[in-house]
């Protein structure tokens, strides 16, 4: 099988990784790739957001399957090009990826297949923005309506910052405050049939304690040793498959990757947010525990075929990923620095830990950062102890001036298992 995946960060490197290790598959390309991804897959040039160019790469390759890694070609309606073109793609139509595309829509779908959510308000004027910040109290929960790339959300005790960031936006959704741990499960569905993976644990502050701003997420792990052992059963009855079937039965089945970000409240499994793709960092982590070759289930994913897939097949390990990231991230990243000690951490580390790229490029015979996240370290182990300690040492060979990465990811979780 040809697969052609369409993305550039460590999400598409972590797929790229695991899609090279299945022996079905005999060529693989990614468009338009890092620095990374060059190792495992050959890179062509693309504009990831046009689909009659994404569409005709693919037909240009030969390619049997295209996977859609990040949200915003899917909400532009790329796999759907790639779909009219008579291509297996693994991805929502642009009318299913609204669950990520729009709060609102999203919320709306939860009503109807009676999904637990917080409870919401959709405001588009400064006076319902003020009754629905009234209504909810602190803290203040605000979410853009559309794509913002993960830094969309403010939750905050501060009114005027809460008010400052609804103006900002066109459409706003503001909402109840979910107490308790978050989670994230992603699940692989046909607009079916529905598989879920292993529940992962990402961190979205910037800095240790959960303290600075959200950002794209700065590390995550599986498995959840605190977790509810019926908490995937539970989640799949409540929430992903009423879901899929709300869509189909709306005649916009939802087939590709539906992630689901929960949170256990004192009251039960409650909806934070969907997305409509793997989910970055989780998916480094989550990719890193499954057994089971990656292409052929996307594959029946997209063929409509997913009832036919046997049982997923996982590891015992546990997986850690901490991300790197650039000076003044989440702010305007600096890039062009040189990142040092890729060797090493192969050399040493291997094959427990290895770097996925999200943010390189190359650069003559070097590879430099070129955005915000730059890399996400990831390692297995026995225990989530050891997959830590392993991630921590391999990030402790890589040397990028003005970095910065937490120091903390999983550590509460791994004392307590």
């Amino acid at each position: 099988m040809k697969v052609l995946v369409i993305g550039s960060g460590a999400r598409e490197h972590a797929l790229c990784r695991s899609l090279s290790l299945d022996p079905a598959v005999d060529a693989l390309y990614c468009a338009p790739g890092n620095a990374g991804i060059a190792e495992v897959a050959e890179l062509r040039p693309v504009d990831a957001l046009d689909g009659a160019a994404v569409a005709g790469l693919a037909a240009e390759l030969g390619a049997g399957l295209v996977v859609i890694g990040p949200e915003a070609p899917l909400v532009a309606g790329v796999a759907d090009a790639v779909r009219a073109a008579g291509i297996p793609v693994f991805g929502p139509s642009r009318e299913a990826a609204q669950l990520e595309g729009s709060k609102a829509f999203a919320k709306d779908v939860m009503a109807a297949a009676g999904v637990p959510t917080a409870r919401s308000h959709v405001c588009t004027t400064p006076e319902e923005v003020d009754e629905a910040l009234d209504a909810f109290g602190a803290p203040y929960v605000v979410k853009d309506d559309g794509l913002a790339a993960g830094k969309g959300v403010v939750v905050t005790d501060d009114l005027e910052a809460a008010r400052a960031h609804a103006l900002a936006c066109d459409r706003v959704v503001i909402e109840e405050y979910l107490d308790g741990p978050e989670v994230s499960l992603f699940a692989i569905t046909d607009g079916a049939t529905v598989v879920p993976l292993r529940p992962a644990q990402d961190f979205k502050r910037a800095l240790d304690g959960d303290q600075g701003p959200n950002t794209g997420g700065m590390g995550a792990y599986s498995p959840l040793p605190w977790a509810d052992p019926k908490l995937v059963d539970e989640v799949m009855a409540t929430v992903l498959q009423p879901t899929v079937d709300e869509l189909r039965r709306r005649g916009t089945p939802f087939s590709g990757l539906l992630y689901a970000g929960l949170a256990i409240t004192s009251r039960g499994v409650r909806v934070i947010e969907f997305n409509a793709r793997f989910g970055d960092p989780e998916t480094q982590v989550v990719l890193a525990r499954l057994k089971t070759p990656l292409a052929g289930v996307l594959l029946n994913a997209a063929n409509g075929t997913l009832d036919a897939e046997p049982p997923l097949s996982w590891r015992d390990d546990a997986a850690v990923t901490v991300v790197i990231a650039s000076h003044n991230y989440p702010g305007t990243p600096r890039t062009g620095d040189p990142i040092e000690g890729l060797d090493e951490v192969a050399a040493e580390d291997g094959p427990d830990a290895y770097v996925l790229h999200a943010g390189t490029r190359r650069e003559g015979g070097a590879v430099v950062s070129a955005g915000g996240r730059v890399l996400s370290v990831t390692a297995t182990g026995a225990d989530l102890a050891e997959a830590r300690e392993k991630a921590y040492r391999a990030v402790a060979r890589i040397r990028l001036e003005g970095s910065q990465h937490r120091t903390d990811i999983a550590a509460k979780a791994a004392a307590g298992s």
